[in-house]
């Protein structure tokens, strides 16, 4: 965990880079991987919190890379009921999501909430858009067993389906559709915080 925690006073986008002012960087406390690591620990939000957060929200955007290091981010939609589990799933094509896990099984996950923007004096880059998020780091797999997936997509149904739907039993295409079982290595996070304030926090 990152100590530093220095008051920046004046705040809004523009906090990190007055003119003149020493920036402090992660590097300097000798933080070469990145990943888990906070800035500004007052920022955080408690487990408990982190978890209901990843339940309750609808979409993640998920970030692979390509064999040639290009980044995708791809909107999913996801279950996690808490621990270090989180599963997604595409359809059963070779687009860039599943060509790249394959290249590199390593996958960063981020579920968000764009809060309101405060504004700020005397001009309009002291002003702040809050926001809260969960970055999840983590390898994945495609998961194979006919039952894990009949699983998930009971839990897709009862989370993203209305109350009075009614299905025939069953799930006669499920081989039509890749089920992906993300198993967190680290966790960033952050509470509500101005736009320029960059939080994480190593789970670990």
């Amino acid at each position: 965990m990152c100590p530093v925690d220095e008051d920046r006073s004046k705040g809004g986008f523009a906090q990190l880079g007055q003119e003149g002012e020493k920036k402090v960087t992660l590097a300097a406390y000798g933080v070469t991987d990145m990943r888990g690591q906070m800035y500004r620990a007052k920022r955080l939000m408690p487990e408990p919190e982190v978890q209901e957060f990843l339940r309750t929200h609808k979409v993640a955007h998920v970030g692979t890379v390509d064999a040639q290091g290009w980044p995708y981010v791809i909107p999913l939609v996801y279950i996690y009921e808490g621990g270090d589990i989180l599963y997604l799933h595409t359809g059963d094509h070779q687009g860039h999501f599943l060509t790249n896990i394959q290249h590199n099984p390593r996958i960063c996950v981020e579920v968000g909430e764009m809060g309101p923007v405060h504004r700020g004096k005397p001009y309009a880059c002291n002003s702040a858009l809050v926001y809260t998020s969960v970055i999840v780091f983590g390898g994945v797999r495609i998961v194979d067993e006919r039952d894990r997936k009949t699983w998930f997509f009971d839990r897709l149904m009862a989370k993203y389906g209305e109350a009075g739907w009614t299905f025939e039993p069953g799930y006669p295409q499920l081989n039509r559709i890749i089920v992906y079982e993300q198993k967190s290595h680290r966790k960033a996070q952050c509470g509500s915080v101005p736009l320029t304030e960059g939080v994480e926090w190593l789970l670990t």
